[in-house]
């Protein structure tokens, strides 16, 4: 009897424990959660919705499938084709790759730079009898050209989004959604954001894909590319938000670069796909990928799509409030060479002449701290703030100089679009040199003065500068022209010496810079403030 009551009493406390260990397994998140298959009824045209109701489940090891079942039927993939006459009187046919004599169309003309991230692309080409692109016999008059990429529908109306690169210059664009094909009507770009908003006329209402917010994106957040990389139809590829705010120097204008990075494998012909959240939100699109690196990618945010979008739907482009300065975030070194104690604001470089800024008296050097009473903690909060006013619309920026805050009240203009301005090379002999900030310079006329530089401008012209230069991550090369330091004018070799050593150990110095293209491709000047610290 007690023999039976102890095998009576071990079985009931081993159920008890096996109850128990499931309880803390699955509170642990330990179980593996059940998957939920969307019914055939439940077919919301949001497609975001549906996402979010079958991606719930199970969010701390999450299955990519349900959530890219849902979002399929809003990606598209886009073929946009250029037709050119051919040119009379025989030479050579410019291909694809050469508009305007430079690498597919490289802003500013220089190197293109979805080539330097994605390498060489190839790009799909139809010649005539004479396919190295000489007039010979049998000519066609005509030349065509194709480039690919992706995109994703945001209205039951045919809305479609993708980067500007992807239909830049074409003639024709094409939309294939679900196995056909549509054609698009190009309904406005922005070069400045690589954004393009196409439409087409499906005769139905459509699957879309909703916006998120991309703000509320935070760093180790998972997402979902899916895209037609290499003409792969709707290829879905998974990681993380690797990290925000990116400025990587290959959009027409870098003021507007706020990229997204992510491990999510984007390959060439994912450019305009979705970057998808696990409640099926687009919070980004995909633009390109550091060609050297694995999985180092970068998306547009949607909140800058979302900024857009009213002015691309009604007038085909984007029109925005203008400055007239050049501005630069503020590190550890800059706040204190200004005197700061912290790294909030957006420093001045520069302040181009006749603009609404130079008319309201603000000078390079100046730090802006707020714009119509709100923090200006960088660059992006101004650029953003003064874009979206508009053109006409009057601004108060705070602005901090020689440590006193004041107001100045700015009519903004109208941004106008870039320009390219050619200049040429010169070449440069090594000049005097400082041992500890690893720099050789010389008087900026000493060798001839480069082409294209004002010819009263003063200053001294870097010709070389040393890895090991405190000067060399801030980007400061052989060509750069010092301008001032720390406020007083440099205008040859010998102040450019005496100041520097001249300065306390300790105390930090601002080279007031500028940069020119000096391979002849052309581009506008830029200036910047380099810090270093005397040792």
């Amino acid at each position: 009897m007690s023999t039976t009551r102890t095998r009576v009493a071990t079985s009931l406390l081993v159920a008890g424990a096996v109850v128990f260990g499931m309880v803390l397994a699955g509170g642990a998140g330990l179980t593996v959660p059940g998957s939920t298959q969307p019914s055939s009824s439940d077919r919301n045209l949001s497609a975001t919705q549906l996402a979010a109701s079958t991606a719930s489940a199970g969010r701390s090891l999450p299955s990519f499938a349900d959530l890219a079942q849902a979002v399929d039927p809003a990606i598209v993939s886009i073929q946009a084709a250029t037709i050119e006459k051919a040119p009379k009187g025989g030479g050579m046919l410019r291909r694809r790759g050469q508009r305007n004599g430079t690498p597919n169309g490289a802003p500013n003309g220089g190197v293109d730079p979805f080539e330097f991230f994605f390498g060489p692309r190839g790009r799909g080409q139809q010649q005539g009898p004479d396919d190295e692109g000489g007039m010979g016999q049998g000519q066609p008059e005509d030349f065509r050209s194709d480039a690919g990429g992706s995109g994703f529908v945001i209205t039951r109306d045919g809305l479609i989004v993708t980067n500007y690169h992807v239909v830049e210059g074409a003639t024709e664009v094409k939309v294939r959604l679900n196995g056909r094909d549509y054609k698009a009507v190009v309904k406005g770009t922005d070069p400045s954001t690589d954004i393009a908003l196409l439409k087409i006329n499906a005769g139905n209402d459509l699957h879309y894909l909703e916006l998120g917010d991309s703000d509320r994106t935070r760093v180790g957040d998972w997402v979902m590319v899916v895209g037609n990389p290499l003409n792969l139809d709707k290829t879905v590829t998974t990681g993380v938000v690797s990290a925000k705010n990116r400025a990587i120097g290959i959009n027409a204008d870098s003021a507007f670069e706020n990229f997204i990075q992510t491990d999510a494998a984007i390959n060439f012909g994912n450019s305009g796909g979705p970057l998808i959240n696990l409640d099926g939100q687009v919070v980004a699109i995909a633009t390109a990928i550091n060609y050297g690196a694995e999985n180092i990618g970068f998306a547009i945010p949607v909140n800058t799509l979302k900024a857009i979008l009213p002015q691309l739907k009604d007038k085909g482009k984007v029109s925005r409030g203008y400055l007239g300065i050049k501005v630069q975030n503020l590190d550890y070194n800059h706040a204190q060479a200004f005197g700061l104690n912290a790294t909030d604001g957006a420093l001045v470089g520069e302040v181009d002449q006749g603009t609404p800024a130079a008319q309201a008296g603000v000078q390079h050097g100046d730090i802006i701290v707020s714009v119509d009473g709100h923090k200006v903690a960088n660059t992006h909060d101004l650029i953003n703030y003064v874009s979206a006013r508009g053109p006409q619309a009057t601004v108060t920026l705070g602005v901090l100089r020689d440590g006193k805050v004041s107001d100045r009240h700015v009519k903004l203009g109208e941004r106008p679009p870039i320009e390219n301005e050619a200049s040429t090379d010169s070449k440069q002999e090594s000049g005097n040199g400082i041992d500890w900030l690893g720099l050789q310079y010389q008087d900026l006329g000493q060798n001839g003065r480069p082409s294209g530089l004002p010819r009263d401008m003063t200053g001294v012209i870097v010709t070389s500068v040393s890895p090991s230069s405190p000067l060399y991550e801030q980007a400061v090369r052989p060509g750069n022209v010092i301008l001032d330091v720390n406020g007083q004018a440099v205008k040859n070799a010998a102040d450019f010496e005496r100041i520097v050593q001249g300065a306390k150990s300790g105390s930090y110095l601002r080279l007031y810079t500028m940069r020119y293209d000096r391979s002849g491709r052309g581009g506008s000047p830029s200036y910047f403030y380099a810090v270093v610290q005397v040792p």
